[in-house]
């Protein structure tokens, strides 16, 4: 867990086989820490589910950090999807053309 400059708390949590859960803002304070959690996680064979459903603020930061974990995984050959991802990382995404490349998942896919 990291504290951000606002002392809000970021965390990655595992709450099943294949799936976490994201809290907290996604910005430069906190994605560091976020993202080592994800190496992490991401080391287990298997498909992913990311839900950022309890992300409270995200800027640019968030969407390298959904970058960087997805990078991670194809690299490791791992099926990941994300749910819930925050409308602000979105609008980064396509402002960026980065849209296309983010692989979100629907509720119960």
């Amino acid at each position: 867990m990291r504290r951000t400059d606002n002392g809000a708390a970021a965390r990655l949590i595992a709450v099943g086989e294949g799936q976490a859960w994201v809290e907290g803002p996604l910005d430069f304070s906190s994605v560091p820490a976020l993202l080592k959690a994800g190496d992490l996680l991401l080391r287990r064979p298997g498909a992913f589910r990311i839900d950022l459903g309890g992300v409270t603020a995200a800027n640019s930061a968030g969407l390298a950090l959904v970058l960087e974990w997805l990078d991670l995984a194809r690299s490791r050959h791992l099926d990941l999807r994300f749910l819930n991802l925050p409308d602000s990382v979105r609008r980064i995404a396509a402002f960026s053309n980065l849209e296309a490349l983010l692989p979100v998942a629907e509720e119960g896919t």
